[in-house]
């Protein structure tokens, strides 16, 4: 596992602002991987800050712009929008209108590199991340 951070371009000039990636390579194909990172009754599983989450109709799974509910831990309720979307590859959300973490799953020739951004401001928010990717782990390689 690594935590690292940066700071990028998105083509059209503007500069992103310094995000903090923690990744893990896992023993799994890609396509499992991303089931359990899209599959929101699988997200209390792994994710330690999550209660329960749902999307709301007409979304049956995630997707570009779909919108929902998810329930932390403390048991508040707060609204969510999927803000960026690539099947089988990455999501980001905004929860209660704040940017929160961008999901991935690259190829590696051991399994997945999985890996979760957390904006810079979240910086503590990334030990969080870090141990959702540690149970992703342990759901699919330990059973």
């Amino acid at each position: 596992m690594s935590t690292r951070s940066s700071r990028s371009s998105a083509g059209s000039g503007k500069r992103r602002p310094s995000v903090l990636t923690v990744d893990r390579t896992i023993a799994a194909p890609p396509p499992v991987v991303w089931e359990l990172l899209a599959d929101l009754d699988a997200w209390p599983r792994w994710g330690p800050t999550i209660r329960r989450a749902r999307l709301d109709e007409p979304y049956a799974e995630l997707a570009l712009h779909a919108t929902g509910t998810v329930q932390t831990s403390l048991l508040v309720a707060a609204p969510f929008v999927i803000t960026e979307f690539e099947p089988g590859r990455s999501w980001a959300w905004r929860v209660a209108g704040i940017p929160a973490t961008r999901h991935r799953v690259d190829p590696a020739t051991d399994g997945t590199r999985a890996s979760m951004e957390v904006p810079w401001w979240a910086a503590p928010y990334a030990t969080v991340c870090a141990i959702a990717l540690r149970r992703i782990d342990e759901m699919l390689t330990r059973g």
